[in-house]
């Protein structure tokens, strides 16, 4: 059976790195700690679990602690998470039974990442990264703020999961300093790092520049297309935060350029129609949504409520508001099918009560 290294970079974790080490017991062969100026009790409680904990300074580079990290690994495979990740016992199962089949050819390893999850505990967003990489193919980490490496060679995906559960928020503007500290000295960027840069500004409220910055990406022909397809959705947000309501649905429409429709463009486009009470084309792109079929292993971001319970709930508002009564009621069925705890679920529930209809 190959073996896996376990490469991890922290940083204050202390809360965290305990239940995150304790999940991955008798799945890994070894693990690497790299810490990067702990001031609480992270490298105590790391040396706890391996002797290979090491120490570095932090020099506002992700990939270069990470690579740090994969070239003190010894096993033929480089795994890597992050100390607020955590493996289910499901999927713990999982990955000893995928381990367990691998035969060494394999280059690298996608699994998906679930980042994102509603009050009832369900899955809401998740995306396939690169999480096991063969140690002899020297694959190397580039970026220094969301560091990623690009697949190729024999890439196989796992059906395993990895839960991140973050239990503290991240350092403010830490990202958004770092790309601005990259631009102050001269340091090229690439079409990740635009890209990133201009979610980095909308996320600190800065629209106007997030814009010109992700526009500059949409003009580059060497950007990803899943990337493409989100700068025009972050577009979009930055116009609706900025009131230029009358130009989102423009922006939006962009993504065609790109690929066929994915679900969470149709609910967005959607849902610009239903903030004009414009119904009939609300529930058009609601319906688009359910038709769409989800592309995870193109590696892109995936809303998972979009391929499901957001556009029939909608769709329950915009035929009631069209005084379809009975295609409103089947689309509140359908949605709780999907979420019957949710908010908007219940809150249904007794508005079709109160008509008569059986919930």
């Amino acid at each position: 059976m190959v073996k896996i290294s376990l490469c991890m970079i922290v940083k204050n974790e202390e809360q965290v790195l305990g239940r995150c080490l304790e999940s991955v017991q008798g799945l890994v062969d070894e693990i690497i700690i790299v810490d990067t100026g702990s001031e609480d009790r992270t490298v105590e409680i790391a040396r706890q679990y391996t002797p290979y904990v090491y120490e570095i300074p932090w020099r506002d580079d992700f990939a270069q602690a990470r690579n740090f990290s994969f070239s003190k690994a010894t096993g033929d495979y480089c795994m890597w998470l992050d100390a607020d990740d955590v493996i289910s016992e499901k999927n713990r199962r999982k990955f000893i039974k995928e381990k367990e089949n691998m035969d060494g050819t394999e280059d690298m390893v996608m699994m998906r990442y679930v980042t994102g999850f509603h009050s009832d505990g369900t899955e809401m967003f998740s995306f396939f990264r690169e999480r096991i990489l063969k140690r002899e193919r020297k694959f190397q980490w580039k970026g220094r703020v969301h560091e990623a490496i690009v697949p190729e060679g024999k890439v196989v995906y796992w059906e395993t999961a990895v839960f991140h559960r973050k239990e503290k928020q991240k350092e403010s503007g830490r990202n958004l300093r770092i790309y601005e500290k990259m631009k102050e000295e001269g340091e090229p960027f690439g079409p990740r790092d635009l890209f990133y840069y201009g979610r980095e500004l909308m996320y600190n409220g800065k629209y106007q520049e997030a814009e010109a910055v992700l526009e500059e990406f949409l003009g580059r022909k060497d950007g990803w297309v899943e990337n493409k397809i989100e700068a025009c959705m972050n577009l979009a947000e930055c116009l609706r935060k900025e009131g230029m309501a009358d130009q989102i649905i423009r922006a939006l429409l962009r993504t065609l350029e790109y690929d066929v429709p994915r679900a969470q463009v149709c609910c967005a486009i959607g849902g610009a129609f239903m903030d004009r009470k414009e119904w009939e084309q609300a529930a058009f792109w609601y319906e688009e949504a359910l038709r769409a079929k989800r592309k995870d292993k193109d590696g892109g971001f995936v809303p998972e409520e979009c391929y499901g319970y957001l556009p029939e709930i909608q769709l329950c508002v915009c035929y009631d508001r069209m005084g379809d009564e009975e295609k409103a009621y089947q689309h509140h069925l359908e949605a709780k099918k999907l979420r019957p705890k949710s908010e908007a679920v219940l809150y249904n529930d007794g508005y079709f009560a109160g008509r008569g209809r059986r919930t």
